[in-house]
């Protein structure tokens, strides 16, 4: 069997960290700054790593000018004659790139394994260009999952209001949904129907959101109206200006936003 390309990709990258968008400290000045508090000798520092003792002190310069405060201070006098040592900054900046690294290390590892499945990589994309275009994002907490033959229907709690999704069971495993596990729902401002809270309609729609109206935007042909919903969340919908006109739709006043369920997407980070 062929390989293909891909499986045969990998990324790399070092990690750099910047201080006021100029050049702060990569692996080869934090390794410095580690020989120079093992060995409290820059000489000895720049030694062990093949530096010159000017290269050595360039660049602890470099980082001392940068830093809001010394990370490396000479000491003078002692049976030694003095040496060099780290600051509480300079060994705060070594704890930090370490942790930076750690991450650097399992994104790049995240990253390796998605792009030797290259159609797996390019479905995430495709995901990623889909979040852009979807106005409405709602984090919530997964509180039902209730599996069908075929669909799932997954209730998120949305700080207190409840949103129905209908999704694939497929999905569901994909996504990794559980209960109390965080999600998003993605919803298009062309899906959300608004009403007057008072209307007393029956609709087929599973959701019923209500809240205040927080925002008009009248546009020639359409209005972006937001709304506040009573738990804090916000959500926009996209009307005729008509449909604003006859609905009563005012600043301050109540109003409904009625969803389908099949029109709510799920999305989890990765």
């Amino acid at each position: 069997m062929t390989q293909r390309l891909e499986q045969g990709l990998a990324t790399s990258g070092a990690l750099r960290l910047d201080l006021n968008q100029q050049r702060f400290a990569g692996h080869g000045r934090i390794d410095l700054l580690r020989q120079i508090a093992a060995t409290g000798s820059i000489s000895q520092a720049a030694k062990s790593l093949g530096l010159s003792y000017k290269q050595a002190w360039d660049a602890v310069d470099a980082m001392n000018n940068l830093a809001p405060e010394p990370l490396v201070r000479r000491q003078v006098g002692g049976r030694q004659g003095g040496g060099t040592a780290l600051t509480e900054a300079g060994q705060r900046l070594i704890a930090v790139y370490a942790a930076a690294a750690r991450e650097h290390q399992r994104f790049l590892a995240r990253l390796n394994a998605s792009i030797q499945d290259f159609d797996q990589f390019n479905a995430l994309l495709g995901t990623l260009s889909m979040k852009v275009s979807t106005r409405n994002h709602l984090r919530g907490l997964v509180s039902a999952i209730k599996l069908g033959a075929v669909n799932a229907e997954i209730t998120l709690d949305i700080n207190g209001d409840p949103l129905v999704a209908i999704i694939t069971n497929d999905s569901v495993e994909a996504l990794g949904l559980t209960i109390g596990a965080e999600a998003f729902a993605l919803i298009k401002a062309s899906f959300v129907i608004l009403a007057t809270e008072d209307g007393g309609l029956k609709t087929s729609a599973r959701n019923r959101l209500c809240g205040v109206v927080e925002r008009i935007v009248t546009g020639a042909v359409n209005t972006e109206v937001v709304l506040a919903l009573d738990g804090g969340t916000r959500l926009t919908a996209m009307i005729t200006n008509d449909s604003t006109t006859e609905l009563g739709l005012t600043v301050g006043g109540r109003a409904c936003a009625l969803i389908k369920a099949p029109h709510v997407i799920l999305a989890v980070k990765d």
